[in-house]
């Protein structure tokens, strides 16, 4: 973050050199006029000579003949290393980048950054990029990023899912400024606990992540950057409505308390009670819904003594009733555990989450030595949700505590880094499925080394192992390995693997499944989380990026392709119509995944994007080897965006348009179902299309409207045995396409 971080006092240490001296200035690459970068670090290689620069980007550094290599970095931009032989008088540009884990994100730059410098597969999308869609909360900022895809969970709550490499979000770490965030009891809707303009940048990495930020990775990493106080609008007002009732208000409001202190109060409060069922089959289409959000954030920093710190404090209550629409919870609520079946007439449901959570970061740059720091993160969550779908009732609080402490230094020089350090979590399960407790405590404390290599010219690696002893998991060691090589002018070629584990909290990250008439059922008894195993999986993978001009435009090609091999997975088998078993995996488990994208700009402010993947994701079931239900094999994406010239005052207009072009998939089992209530073994394909256009009227004042699901695609029988909800048929469970149809919003954004 330019603002944020720490400016770091390098001072000289010897002065007994000579009065020659290498003096220049340190701009930002790539603007016509450009201004200097304050605070960036300038240093002699294998020295701990050096300085930062002042205000205007300028600096001084006594030259002596030993030292010929001349680095300079700064947060947020790629570091650089000059070949300096003599005193002179130099002016250097770096450029952006997206490698640091702190980066406040310029309206001007790229919506979408790519580096061809990282080990590891990373793009970083930016807050010009979510503003491309209406983009309400986390879950629903990835519709113009073909990295992930976002699908419905059920047929009632409209809770949107997302998935990398061909597997749902339960094997991705999702973290909040690299704090384990969406976990545990907030899987299923975690992600719409966090809202769109509280987003500064959203950095999503493939394949097997960093050791630093804990074991549970499998597929990749999401992690979010939120809003800092110090550079966030003093006044940000967002407004939000669509025709199918829903309506939302984020508000933001920033203060610089002294030169260290800047605090925020961000509050989000969205509402839905429209009841709508555009299929008419008696069920609503979306939930009825009910939602205030409160944080606080205070950011502190020291740049002459090397200390930067934030403090969060944050309260969620969110109400949801979904079922028929004549559901009146007061008349109609019957209790799973004393009520009979016959006596129920009407079906619903209700979901009814609080969830208080505060974490805090510490970091020190020790002011001479600009590569050597420490860190310090610290989070607590209680998340309390009371539900229940029909006859079932399902109520868990998650009490969670995550510290980590980590080190970071160089070997030798700065091309050499290393980080270790020392995690410990506490999660504290109260689970309550109908009337059988499935309460637990898991404690964790690990240790972990990373070791990177950096040369910006060839090769860069990341290589790093961590040791964990978990109360349930036992002691086991998970190794990452990221490589990148540079084989030709912005050419880039990753490798990576990595050992993945987890606990699966089966209830919580499957709740659509109390939605249906299917008996509940785990196999396996003798395993230490709900009778079963832990999962246990290897990621490996290959990318290539290559950056291009034509026809004076400039784009780059990016192909990729993953693996994930599970030594062990906890099976979900619903392939029977009348059950849903949990059991071990007995045999083979993989996702393959392969993704070719191409990102150009024909003219200026004219962005193009395509991609197309493919997904194998194979599991060895009761029934025999099975491609993954409700997941397409192929899958298309465009998205096309043009801006037009921003006048002096920032008035402009912005245009967007994406497409997604979904193949078949496989569907779960219905043969065993009457006639009625059975289904084809395959979907078909569909193509959804999603549009906006935003008019910037001056840099303090924007409109926008839009329209999602433009195709107008409707799946025909989201709820199966709508009919009966408590009959043997009723399931709610089989999404493959739309629900709503077409849908049209608006809003606007005030900025002061």
């Amino acid at each position: 973050m330019n603002k944020l971080i720490i400016t770091l006092a390098l001072l000289l240490p010897w002065l007994s050199f000579p009065q020659e001296k290498v003096d220049g200035t340190v701009v930002e690459a790539g603007n016509s006029n450009p201004l200097g970068l304050a605070g960036a670090n300038v240093y002699w290689m294998d020295s701990q000579i050096g300085v930062v620069t002042d205000i205007d980007g300028k600096f001084s550094i006594p030259y002596k003949k030993e030292y010929n290599k001349l680095i300079i970095s700064y947060v947020g931009y790629e570091s650089d290393t000059l070949l300096v032989n003599a005193p002179k008088t130099i002016r250097h540009g770096l450029k952006p980048s997206n490698e640091l884990e702190e980066v406040v994100v310029q309206q001007e730059r790229d919506h979408i950054q790519k580096t061809y410098f990282s080990p590891q597969n990373t793009v970083t999308v930016n807050s010009a990029e979510l503003l491309k869609a209406a983009c309400c909360n986390l879950a629903e900022s990835f519709e113009t990023n073909p990295a992930i895809d976002v699908n419905l969970s059920d047929g009632l709550t409209g809770t949107k899912q997302i998935e990398m490499l061909g597997l749902t979000s339960p094997y991705l770490m999702i973290t909040q400024e690299n704090i384990p965030m969406v976990r545990g009891a907030s899987q299923a809707y975690g992600l719409t606990f966090t809202p769109g303009t509280w987003i500064e940048s959203i950095q999503i990495t493939k394949g097997a992540g960093s050791v630093v930020n804990g074991y549970e990775s499998i597929s990749g990493q999401i992690n979010t950057e939120l809003v800092k106080p110090l550079t966030d609008s003093s006044v940000f007002i967002n407004g939000y409505g669509n025709e199918n009732g829903r309506y939302e208000l984020n508000t933001h409001f920033n203060k610089k308390l002294s030169e260290k202190w800047s605090t925020g109060l961000y509050i989000h409060g969205n509402k839905r009670t429209q009841k709508e069922d555009d299929n008419e089959d008696g069920f609503l289409d979306a939930p009825l819904a009910d939602q205030i959000n409160v944080m606080n954030r205070w950011q502190y920093q020291d740049a002459e003594k090397g200390w930067v710190s934030f403090f969060n404090v944050r309260f969620l209550n969110d109400e949801k009733q979904v079922g028929e629409v004549d559901f009146n919870p007061d008349t109609d609520r019957v209790d799973g555990a004393n009520g009979l079946q016959n006596e129920a007439e009407v079906w619903g449901s209700e979901i009814n989450t609080r969830r208080f959570d505060t974490s805090l970061k510490l970091g020190y740059v020790f002011p001479e030595l600009p590569f050597q720091s420490f860190g310090f993160q610290t989070a607590y969550s209680l998340h309390k949700q009371d539900s229940y779908f029909g006859f079932r009732t399902y109520d868990i609080n998650h009490e969670s505590i995550y510290t980590n402490l980590l080190f970071n230094s160089i070997i030798g020089d700065t091309r050499n880094k290393f980080k270790t350090g020392l995690t410990f979590a506490y999660d504290g399960y109260d689970e309550m499925v109908t009337a059988t407790d499935y309460s637990r405590e898991d404690r964790s404390v690990g240790a972990f080394f990373e070791y990177s290599y950096e040369n910006l010219e060839k090769v860069s690696l990341t290589a790093g192992v961590r040791v964990d002893n978990h109360n349930r998991l036992g002691t086991f060691v998970t190794p990452r390995f990221h490589m990148r090589y540079t084989p030709w002018e912005k050419g880039s070629l990753r490798g990576s693997f990595g050992r993945g584990k987890r606990a699966a909290n089966i209830f919580a990250e499957n709740q659509q499944l109390f939605a249906s008439a299917r008996e509940i059922k785990i196999l396996n008894s003798s395993g230490e989380v709900y009778g079963l195993d832990p999962e246990d999986a290897w990621n490996y993978g290959v990318s290539f990026l290559q950056g291009f001009n034509f026809l004076n435009g400039k784009g780059d090609i990016s192909v990729d392709y993953y693996i994930t091999h599970f030594e062990n997975q906890v099976v979900v088998d619903w392939e029977s119509s009348q059950e849903v078993l949990f059991y071990n995996l007995e045999g083979d488990s993989k996702a393959k995944s392969f993704q070719v994208e191409v990102n150009y700009e024909p003219l200026p402010r004219l962005d193009l994007r395509v991609a197309y993947k493919n997904y194998d994701v194979k599991t060895d079931y009761q029934s025999g080897s099975l491609q993954k239900p409700l997941q397409a094999q192929d899958m298309f994406f465009a998205n096309v965006g043009y801006e037009t010239k921003a006048k002096e005052n920032g008035s402009k207009w912005k245009f967007d348009y994406t497409l997604h072009s979904v193949g078949e998939k496989r569907l779960p089992d219905t043969s065993s179902n009457p006639i009625a209530y059975q289904l084809s073994t395959t979907s078909s394909p569909y193509n959804h299309m999603n549009a906006q256009i935003t008019k910037v009227f001056s840099n303090t004042f924007e409109i926008y409207v839009g329209g999602e699901n433009l195709s107008g695609v409707q799946q025909d029988n989201p709820v199966l045995g709508a009919d009966d909800p408590f009959g043997p048929n009723f399931d709610t469970t089989i999404i493959y396409a739309p629900i709503m149809g077409r849908m049209f919003y608006g809003g606007f954004r005030i900025k002061i």
